[in-house]
């Protein structure tokens, strides 16, 4: 008998295979076995040109971005160093001189 992977969910280590799903008892959670390993996989971040980003890289800001809770701007062509990639919707923690620590998309910035 193969060994299962346990639940991405709740980490239950008594799902079983129903069909071509798995499934956990506890919490009723359903996944593909390959669904699991792609999501393990690293997702690539990429910026407005399609170059790939890294940690560490530098961007520049290709559309004036209004910050939110404040009357400030991030204006087109600021230069932010040493970027961190992290997941969610805002996928770029940086911190923008004269602004402070924020929060980018990577849709709005390019690799320098």
């Amino acid at each position: 008998m193969s060994q299962l992977p346990p639940c991405p969910q709740c980490a239950s280590e008594f799902t079983y295979e129903d069909g071509a799903q798995l499934v956990c008892p506890e919490c009723g959670h359903e996944w593909s076995e390959t669904e699991g390993a792609a999501a393990e996989s690293e997702k690539i971040i990429r910026d407005a040109n399609g170059n790939e980003l890294q940690d560490g890289d530098s961007v520049t800001v290709i559309k004036d971005l209004k910050v939110k809770g404040s009357s400030l701007v991030v204006k087109v062509g600021t230069k932010v160093k040493r970027i961190r990639l992290v997941g969610g919707d805002h996928d770029i923690d940086c911190k923008v001189d004269g602004i402070g620590p924020m929060k980018l998309k990577s849709e709005f910035v390019k690799k320098v």
